[in-house]
């Protein structure tokens, strides 16, 4: 799909890895100037990483960009590893990544996953946090989950029966135990296929229009192992949020401003979970997208992000 609005194809002017213990390492870059306004990017998933087009969403002239890959995702090590994988390990994570390069307060930007883990840490370390630009917003909440592993399957119902009838009839009781058996198994011919399967519906759904390059990208192994696996393990984990969910906890954060991007037609994360959370956030500003769905690259929702980025400017 067409991404001219974006800003031109940069590269890193600094990149790392940070072992954060139980050992894990994870991959940082940062990207822009040097010397300008921090904002931190999280990836959605849980696990599946960054990439080079998500440096585009940002002025390198105005920002200083903070890429990494979650635990067990994308460049950090090890792929799709789940032992002291939990929301909670992600925000410390945040915090030592922030820590170790002497930032004060960012903004924080992410969709999907990426909003969850970003309340989370908000939710945290709110002194931290100069503002929020979040995505096709996902709580975490089971009726959430559930939706993804079933509800979907009204929309898309072609998707969802390839997921389904991956697994042998007798497996396919317990949709989501039975692929996180599968991509728990060592062996590679057992986890690739389930993991393509996984990540491939989730591409399908994520668009307005069917895409293929969106559903190829999420075809690609590495991708898809990180994405499947982390995120069968969140999911059977009630991803690892605090008693109440986020929406209980919405008071550590109600002095810290939002912009909120939501696609009408978002499939993977309905938008009423957006305006929930928009109810509950004196702070927030809420943007619905009359003709996008869930990904950050449909036009609109590009549109929209940098705009809010822009906004977003005033706060650090």
């Amino acid at each position: 799909m067409p991404r001219g609005d974006l800003f031109p194809e940069i590269g890193p002017y600094q990149t790392g890895y940070l072992p954060v213990g139980s050992g894990h390492v994870i991959y940082w870059e940062q990207v822009g100037n040097p010397r300008g306004k921090p904002v931190l990017f999280l990836h959605g998933g849980p696990g599946a990483g960054a990439g080079a087009v998500h440096r585009r969403f940002f002025d390198p002239t105005i920002w200083r960009v903070v890429i990494f890959d979650q635990r067990g995702a994308g460049r950090s090590t090890p792929l799709g590893g789940l032992q002291a994988n939990t929301t909670p390990d992600l925000v410390a994570d945040i915090e030592a990544l922030r820590q170790f390069h002497g930032i004060d307060r960012f903004i924080l930007f992410g969709g999907s996953w990426g909003s969850t883990l970003a309340l989370a840490y908000g939710q945290t370390h709110p002194e931290r946090v100069a503002g929020m630009v979040l995505r096709g917003i996902f709580l975490g909440r089971p009726i959430e989950v559930d939706w993804f592993l079933h509800g979907l399957a009204q929309f898309f119902p072609d998707a969802h029966a390839a997921l389904l009838n991956f697994l042998p009839p007798g497996e396919r009781g317990d949709l989501l135990g039975s692929y996180l058996k599968r991509l728990c198994d060592p062996n590679p011919d057992v986890h690739v296929p389930a993991a393509r399967a996984w990540s491939v519906y989730e591409g399908s759904c994520s668009t307005l229009l069917p895409s293929f390059e969106t559903v190829a990208a999420f075809a690609h192994d590495r991708t898809a192992i990180g994405l499947a696996r982390i995120e069968a393990h969140y999911f059977a984990h009630r991803l690892f949020l605090p008693e109440g969910g986020l929406l209980a906890h919405m008071g550590r954060l109600a002095r810290v401003p939002a912009e909120i991007v939501q696609g009408r037609y978002d499939m993977i994360c309905p938008p009423q979970t957006a305006f929930q959370l928009a109810a509950a956030w004196p702070g927030a500003r809420l943007t619905v997208v009359p003709d996008a769905g869930h990904s950050a690259l449909e036009p609109g929702i590009r549109t929209a992000l940098l705009a809010g980025l822009e906004r977003a400017r005033a706060l650090i």
